[in-house]
């Protein structure tokens, strides 16, 4: 019995050891591939990234790869040499698991650093940093503290940070607690329920909803549900550092040279430029009114390689799309000319809208080529500028911003001197002297933001189920409701 005894402690012994070497195998093999990562994009020539569908990440613009997270990659990616391969997850809990893998080299998807995701990957410098919002419809009244959460319907996307932030509230300070999660919902498409009246509440994180709440001006911030978080790229914890180390190198240099400040602003720098009202005007006149000119604008902008979604936005800007408009200041029409670049560019009746958009386009085509040493889209915005108060003060305030240090090739630095052609002090030493230098910051802001909402426009809408008559979902794997940590009476 004795000898019996220690064959079957021996064999136990055994046992847990070969597992334990199993599990050890496991994990290296698992991991081998992301030991030699950096090597493996340097020699193969591709860098394979991660990322998930929204304004603020990635999406196609026609036949054009666009969003702040994939410009800030296909950067990194020219920085290191190597072409970038983007791949789009279905939620966020497939975008941890494809980079745990090893399947990418990272995620970069707006990615909140918590302690919860950073058990299953390593998060590389922070680029940005927000606060999470709570979102609410503007006929009800505003939410002024986090019990309101308790007096609606609240969704948000599962194994989000706004589904994490919601079990730490829960947990803490508000057990009574409900919400929804949803596996297949983007930002965008909770927003769009709120505003559709579907659903109560949603959290969306500050550069989220500053780039969506032009396009749902039916919705608000209430307050914050969170101190202010980092966003970063996210990387395998078995990965080799030399990737990492290489993002890290990038980020700072992306600071010292202020291309990522330069990138924000692209992405960032125009929101907020209208109210609600402006925008549903906006939308309410697209309806009414650009049918009758789009085929001009697409003609027009054929000719002189523009986008006619860009033209239709000064379209706008400058007249609300009126043929027979006219300011006290003497320009008219639709592209309110002024007769002086009406008789340069060959109108011979400004109020008709296909002389007008012919033009106004014209001239704008011609400006672009003024600026043509500078690299786009800054060279798009400075055109602008000069549409609006002349090519000879958008030179004074270039000037200007060479002369305090600045960058007279970047719109965000030339913005910033425009305003001071309306002081003396600056403008009497200019070769063309004052000028209503606020107006074109405005002008190209909001002529950014007009565009913006043309391409929004043109996207397909976003499919989700409707919530049903008298109950909120059907039963679906894509829902889950998290119940009250206490009863509720």
């Amino acid at each position: 019995m004795q000898q019996a005894h220690i064959t079957k402690q021996q064999w136990l012994i055994k046992f847990w050891f070969t597992l334990s070497l199993f599990a050890v195998v496991l994990v290296i093999a698992v991991n081998s591939g992301n030991q030699h990562q950096y090597k493996d994009v340097v020699e193969s020539g591709v860098l394979k990234i991660i990322t998930r569908n929204s304004p603020t990440t990635y999406f196609q613009d026609r036949d054009q790869s666009s969003g702040f997270e994939y410009e800030l990659a296909l950067k990194f990616s020219e920085y290191l040499g190597v072409d970038l391969q983007v791949e789009v997850a279905d939620s966020l809990e497939d975008l941890i698991t494809e980079v745990e893998s090893g399947n990418v080299a990272f995620a970069a998807a707006g990615l909140t650093v918590t302690d919860a995701r950073s058990e299953h990957v390593t998060f590389a410098d922070s680029y940005m940093s927000v606060t999470q919002q709570l979102i609410y419809r503007t006929d009800r009244k505003r939410p002024k503290s986090m019990q309101a959460m308790l007096e609606g319907t609240l969704m948000v996307t599962a194994h989000s940070s706004h589904a994490q932030q919601l079990r730490h509230l829960q947990k803490t300070t508000m057990p009574a607690l409900t919400w929804i999660e949803r596996d297949d919902a983007e930002v965008s498409e909770l927003v769009q329920m709120v505003e559709n009246g579907e659903i109560d509440f949603t959290i969306v994180d500050s550069n989220e909803f500053q780039a969506l709440s032009g396009f749902y001006p039916k919705v608000r911030t209430a307050f914050d549900v969170s101190q202010s978080q980092n966003l970063a790229w996210a990387f395998a914890k078995f990965s080799d550092n030399q990737l990492l180390n290489e993002a890290r190198d990038f980020f700072m240099l992306m600071r010292e040279t202020g291309l990522l400040a330069q990138l924000q602003e692209r992405y960032y720098g125009h929101q907020n430029q209208l109210d609600n009202v402006g925008t549903l005007t906006f939308l309410r006149q697209a309806d009414e009114r650009l049918e009758k000119y789009q085929p001009l604008f697409e003609q027009t902008a054929l000719q002189h390689d523009v986008d006619w979604r860009l033209l239709a936005a000064i379209g706008y800007q400058e007249s609300h799309w009126r043929a027979r408009a006219r300011s006290r200041t003497g320009v008219r029409g639709l592209m309110m000319l002024t007769r002086t670049t009406a008789k340069e560019m060959g109108v011979e009746n400004r109020l008709d809208p296909e002389q007008s958009i012919v033009g106004g386009s014209a001239y704008f085509a011609k400006l672009k080529k003024r600026f043509s040493h500078i690299n786009e889209p800054d060279r798009t915005w400075l055109s602008l500028a000069a549409y609006n108060v002349g090519a000879g003060h958008v030179r004074d305030a270039q000037r200007l911003t060479e002369q305090q240090g600045g960058d007279s090739e970047r719109w965000m630095d030339v913005k910033d001197r425009l305003p001071l052609l309306t002081k003396k002090k600056y403008y009497k030493n200019t070769q063309y002297g004052y000028a209503r230098g606020y107006e074109p910051v405005h002008y190209v802001q909001n002529i950014r933001k007009f565009y913006d909402l043309l391409v929004w426009r043109e996207q397909p809408e976003p499919s989700y189920t409707m919530l049903g008559e008298g109950s909120i979902f059907t039963a679906s794997n894509t829902y889950k409701t998290i119940p009250p940590l206490t009863q509720v009476n």
